[in-house]
């Protein structure tokens, strides 16, 4: 990988940045100040906070036309004796932000469940499509079920490749059978919802692993040892093995402003879109990985980031920000740590470089940058 030059990100950020930063501090202030008043608790002994509920609960914030809607927080957990000690899941800091960016309508959705999963932190983005619906209940239901499926099984960790490809593919099969819409069921309400769906990609952080499961073309990058890895593929409808399962299924990739499936939907997985089945089907790719000294953050975001953001470039823009090399000027009612300040900064170069999508964006920092 070619390391990104100070100038080269200096440059970009005066240039490009600072323009939009007073339009984005106000959506990502406005409201994390009831947020964190309602959702985070701060210790007393240190500067982390801690998320105690998914970051966005409000049905109906996410469904607004011409609403900004924008969070961001931060959050790390220190334990206050020592059985925590030994449960607490090694991952120092999180922050995060969701915007709506240049679209009308908010469709993306983020889940953030520290605790709340044996032996793991849980951090998700959901892409919607067709409507936030979609979106809105995999944020609220899938890290339940995936709970309640590691409960059935009863093994929270080391299960290994097979183990975890088969939960999290029957979780991720329950999530679609719960959002879709089935025939005894009709009217303007189910018709609607068979035209709505919703990429996931899922990470969980373990002591000793990081598991990962995509559907769609949001995506999760690691950096390790200062190299970007991308720990999912991109569903796109054009990935040679993705166009071969949809034809073979009896599908068409169409390119209609970009290769679609059917000429309609732009990514070939992803949970819900029963009108668009079986040629789009829910079913992750599923990713485990062993945890490393080297390991030092990882990015977890919406292709509102990715189609404009390299793998690389975003990678050099959280190491800098966690070196302290980059910072972002946070308003008085927006509580602002590193991670958060590293993910802010992220959703600013997606939109200075011309995102027209939802741009959401987790840090999750495994590491002490010092």
């Amino acid at each position: 990988m070619k390391r990104l030059t100070v100038r080269e990100i200096d440059g970009f950020v005066d240039c490009c940045v600072n323009e939009n930063q007073s339009d984005i501090k106000q959506r990502t202030s406005c409201e994390s100040s009831a947020l964190n008043s309602k959702r985070m608790k701060v210790d007393k002994d240190s500067s982390d906070i801690s998320i105690i509920k998914s970051p966005i609960s409000s049905e109906n914030s996410s469904d607004q036309e011409g609403t900004a809607v924008g969070i961001v927080m931060a959050a790390g957990d220190s334990p206050t004796d020592e059985e925590e000690e030994e449960e607490r899941v090694k991952m120092l800091s999180h922050g995060l932000i969701s915007v709506i960016g240049q679209r009308r309508v908010m469709e993306d959705a983020v889940t953030v469940a520290i605790g709340e999963i044996k032996g793991y932190d849980f951090f998700a983005v959901y892409d919607g499509h067709g409507g936030a619906k979609t979106a809105n209940k995999c944020r609220e239901r899938l890290h339940v079920i995936i709970r309640e499926e590691l409960k059935r099984r009863n093994i929270c960790k080391g299960g290994g490749f097979e183990y975890w490809e088969d939960l999290m593919t029957a979780s991720f099969m329950k999530m679609d059978e719960e959002v879709s819409v089935g025939g005894e069921k009709e009217g303007p309400a189910a018709a609607e919802m068979r035209n709505m769906g919703s990429t996931a990609v899922v990470v969980m952080v373990g002591q000793d692993e990081l598991v990962v499961a995509n559907c769609g073309d949001s995506r999760a990058v690691l950096c390790r040892g200062g190299v970007a890895v991308p720990l999912s593929r991109d569903h796109k409808p054009d990935r040679p093995d993705e166009t071969e399962r949809v034809e073979a299924a009896g599908g068409r990739i169409i390119n209609w402003n970009g290769s679609r499936v059917l000429g309609v939907l732009a990514t070939s997985r992803s949970i819900g879109d029963e009108y668009m089945k079986p040629y789009v089907i829910s079913e992750p790719e599923v990713t485990v990985n062993e945890r490393m000294e080297s390991d030092d953050f990882l990015i977890i975001a919406s292709d509102g980031l990715w189609d404009v953001v390299t793998n690389e470039f975003a990678c050099e823009v959280v190491r800098r920000c966690l070196n302290g090399q980059l910072r972002v000027r946070f308003s008085e009612d927006c509580i602002g740590t590193s991670a958060a300040e590293a993910s802010t900064l992220l959703a600013e170069l997606a939109m200075a470089r011309g995102s027209k999508d939802n741009i959401s964006v987790i840090v999750v920092v495994l590491k002490s940058s010092s």
